[in-house]
């Protein structure tokens, strides 16, 4: 059957809608899932946390390399718990709940959309979402925000349909919501409660819809949303009474107002970034955006707006913030994705022929040959640094010609080949009818995101992941010694399972370590060399950097166990299973 013919067949359920749907992104979502090692700072992170809840049954105090961690609430923390009960502990299962968080939206945007507009409406909105690499790039990384954007997402897609007025079951709707915000607040804080509010106020004052503030349920489900919410503020604030100021004042107040976090980028950071992880739908925004505008008055006026009242706030609120991290706008994406599904929708309707569109094609061509040449080269930078200098393309000692290419040269050659055929299925489709060029641009689409990304990903777990040398460190260093890393390793205790000593720059455990008596666990570089001469043996992880310069101040001498990157393992003394180790360091070192 013809893809034309599927989106406009009125016959088939949404069962079989979702089950299709289902079928076809399991592979983007889950397939390879554990195959890289975590990667540095955050999965680490998160999965170390769940770890440690599990060791000491202890559910209600997140602790991280066994101090308080309270930057985050525990959802995302329980349900990676959960995940290690059923799949181990193992990377597969510190990354499920994220992967299926993305997976669930992309079903979540078809039923909303779907709802709101029609079938075709809402195929092409979660195709849209589910090709889209950068999202399910993030869904694949284990990040608390793939679930903060799954349970914001559901909450204001409960609501747009429960005040539509051909809904007719619209209790259930509103107890979702009023659900889905409580479990955003309890996996990113405030802001779960903060987005609803906002964006609903903003609806509700430009369509006077006053009217739906008496259907809201708003007592009964205000009830709910605190007894979701209430039990684990409270519980952690009486085990922890350091926690209500660092959380409510410290990580949302200063946050937002401050630059205190180290992660200030300029306002417009979020448009090239959305122009990237969005990447190839994101050409087509403008076009959705002002479509949407222009049938502002139109039957499915109201419910347009919303999704751009939803996207914009999102959007404005974290490019206002001082601190920016790439991941922030994911809860934009599912807006946008049934916008543009919308918007090629009505086109494809249409069975417009020629040049559909026009300009994006132009820029999206353009785009893809610049891709594909960096991908070919981008391997090959450190080779081409006398003409990339000499140009004044790249200014010498620059961190892309001093830093070890990410893709290998299969790995650029593999992208390369992605991109052109992209390309070259793009232009034969450029005078087909839009439903041709649709289905171009979901295969190609699709194809980024599955051997482009994974190709990405790998690379990138080769340069940032610690496990290799963390599970030497597991086999080398006895419980009754020290295992130090010298600048925070987040994934060491997690492949270790043990507490490890830090030295030097405490980083996110800063506020932990200054909770109870942690001097034996925070040490400076003189306390470690002390450490490194008087313990019986000592296994530390650091920058080679820092071991070239005290090297010479180690007594005894050090014994190199494995290199990967830029870090190396050393021991004070040659562990009783150094003829094991030799072959394995081998493997590891780079």
């Amino acid at each position: 059957m013809r893809a034309t013919s599927y989106f406009s067949n009125n016959e088939y359920s949404r069962l079989h809608d979702l089950v299709i749907l289902a079928a076809a992104f399991f592979g983007p979502f889950f397939l390879f899932l554990g195959r890289a090692g975590l990667i540095e700072p955050d999965e680490g992170r998160y999965a170390e946390i769940p770890r440690e809840m599990l060791e000491k049954a202890d559910f209600i105090t997140p602790t991280l390399n066994y101090v308080h961690y309270f930057e985050k609430p525990p959802l995302h923390y329980w349900l990676t718990a959960l995940s290690f009960k059923v799949f181990g502990m193992n990377e597969f299962a510190a990354r499920f709940a994220g992967a299926l968080a993305g997976f669930l939206t992309v079903l979540l945007v078809y039923h909303t959309a779907r709802k709101l507009f029609g079938k075709r409406e809402g195929l092409f909105s979660a195709v849209i979402l589910g090709s889209t690499t950068g999202f399910v790039a993030q869904s694949r990384i284990n990040l608390t925000d793939m679930t903060l954007t799954f349970c914001l997402s559901a909450a204001l897609c409960c609501f747009i349909v429960a005040a539509d007025d051909r809904e007719r079951h619209k209790g259930p709707y509103y107890y979702l919501f009023y659900l889905f915000a409580a479990l955003a607040v309890l996996t990113k804080g405030l802001i779960g409660l903060v987005f609803p509010i906002g964006i609903i106020v903003i609806h509700l004052a430009l369509f006077r819809r006053r009217n739906l503030l008496k259907e809201m349920r708003v007592v009964s489900g205000t009830f709910l949303f605190l007894a979701v919410t209430v039990p684990w503020f409270v519980l952690v604030s009486l085990r922890n009474p350091e926690f209500p100021r660092f959380f409510f004042i410290h990580e949302h107040l200063e946050r937002f107002l401050t630059s205190v976090h180290g992660r200030y980028q300029p306002p417009w950071f979020f448009l090239p970034v959305l122009l990237a992880t969005m990447f190839p739908w994101s050409l087509f925004i403008v076009r959705a955006v002002a479509q949407a505008w222009k049938e502002r008055r139109h039957a499915d006026g109201e419910r347009l707006v919303f999704l751009l009242i939803w996207a914009a706030v999102i959007f404005l609120f974290f490019s206002a913030s001082h601190s920016k991290l790439v991941p922030y706008i994911l809860p934009v994406f599912p807006p946008l994705a049934m916008l543009l599904g919308k918007m090629f929708a009505d086109v494809t309707a249409q069975r417009e022929q020629g040049a559909t569109f026009t300009w994006e094609q132009g820029i999206l061509a353009g785009l893809l040959v610049l891709m594909t040449v960096a991908a070919a080269l981008y391997p090959h930078v450190r080779e081409l640094a006398p003409v990339l200098t000499g140009s004044g393309l790249v200014r010498p000692g620059s961190s892309l010609l001093t830093k070890q290419p990410i893709l290998s040269h299969a790995g650029g050659a593999t992208a390369a080949c992605v991109t052109a055929t992209l390309f070259i299925a793009m232009m034969l489709a450029r005078r087909k009818e839009s439903m041709t060029q649709f289905t171009v641009l979901c295969l190609g689409s699709c194809l980024l995101a599955t051997v482009g990304l994974q190709t990405f990903m790998e690379g990138i777990a080769l340069k940032k992941s610690s496990k290799e040398l963390a599970l030497l460190a597991k086999q080398a260093a006895p419980l009754e010694g020290s295992l130090v890393a010298c600048g925070y390793e987040q994934s060491l205790p997690f492949y270790t399972g043990r507490r490890v000593v830090v030295v030097g720059g405490r980083g996110e455990l800063d506020f932990g370590s200054r909770q109870g008596d942690q001097s034996g666990w925070f040490l400076d570089e003189a306390d470690f060399i002390r450490l490194w001469r008087e313990e019986h043996q000592v296994t530390a992880l650091m920058k080679k950097t820092d071991y070239e310069r005290i090297s010479p101040r180690l007594t005894p001498k050090a014994t190199v166990l494995g290199q990967k990157g830029k870090d190396v393992l050393i021991c004070n003394e040659e562990p009783a299973s150094a003829r094991t180790l030799v072959s394995t360091t081998a493997e590891v070192r780079q």
